[in-house]
């Protein structure tokens, strides 16, 4: 096991281990017991009552962050020859298709994020299946789209992909700690909401069974499942 740091000992005497923190006070804390030199990503991870062995139980979805991520993403758009244009001006980091599939194809993998057109999905399974793994554009992420002008401007504004992982949990991101308190609140209540409403039908007992918000680099804070529920359901009211 690698050895904490001073400074993330130092961090981790302030938190209570025992105590699982109203959403404010874990926002509040996380950005307090932030100790690195950079503008660490404030994270948040759900572990699931579902059986992610079963198809029925999987969630998987997008959302728009009302404050966006604090992260300008690098869109890889993969498309028809007639269509580069519009995705290069619509923010598109890099576009193509042939010769893109080739470039990625052979290593290139300088993106955060590849959206495709339809009509190029069948030419992307067969030559970068493998290749692209969890970042293969797919419906389901919103990341196979006709129209890609709309689709990079939300991505590019803080649209967030979110799904489970094969121990049950949800990890994404939720700002930046540069971010006012308030901020990082009404994107946690977003994104939560989201999740809240994405329960599969055939999961029974307990759904969200522990939250916890963290940093990059820092210790990890307990927030109290009810009080989150109830600050997600007050944001919709």
């Amino acid at each position: 096991m690698a050895k904490k740091s001073k400074k993330f000992a130092e961090a981790l005497k302030q938190i209570d281990r025992s105590k699982a923190y109203p959403l404010n006070e874990a926002v509040d804390l996380v950005k307090k017991l932030s100790y690195a030199k950079f503008d660490e990503t404030v994270e948040a991870h759900f572990h699931l009552g579902i059986d992610c062995k079963k198809s029925d139980q999987n969630i998987r979805g997008t959302i728009v962050l009302p404050h966006g991520t604090g992260k300008t993403l690098r869109i890889c758009v993969i498309t028809k020859e007639d269509k580069i244009d519009a995705a290069e001006r619509a923010g598109a980091d890099v576009a193509g298709f042939e010769d893109l599939i080739a470039k990625i194809k052979g290593g290139w993998s300088d993106f955060d994020l590849c959206i495709a057109t339809p009509d190029v999905m069948g030419v992307i399974g067969k030559e970068l299946g493998r290749v692209l793994g969890p970042r293969m554009p797919n419906p389901k992420s919103g990341t196979v789209t006709p129209d890609l002008p709309k689709t990079i401007a939300e991505f590019k504004r803080g649209k967030l992909e979110y799904r489970n992982d094969k121990h049950n949990c949800v990890h994404t991101i939720l700002g930046k700690v540069s971010f006012d308190s308030e901020k990082i609140e009404q994107n946690f209540r977003t994104l939560f909401d989201a999740i809240l409403k994405a329960r599969p039908a055939a999961v029974k007992g307990t759904y969200v069974r522990s939250i916890h918000l963290t940093t990059s680099q820092g210790p990890s804070i307990t927030v109290d499942v009810l009080n989150a529920t109830q600050a997600a359901a007050a944001a919709n009211r």
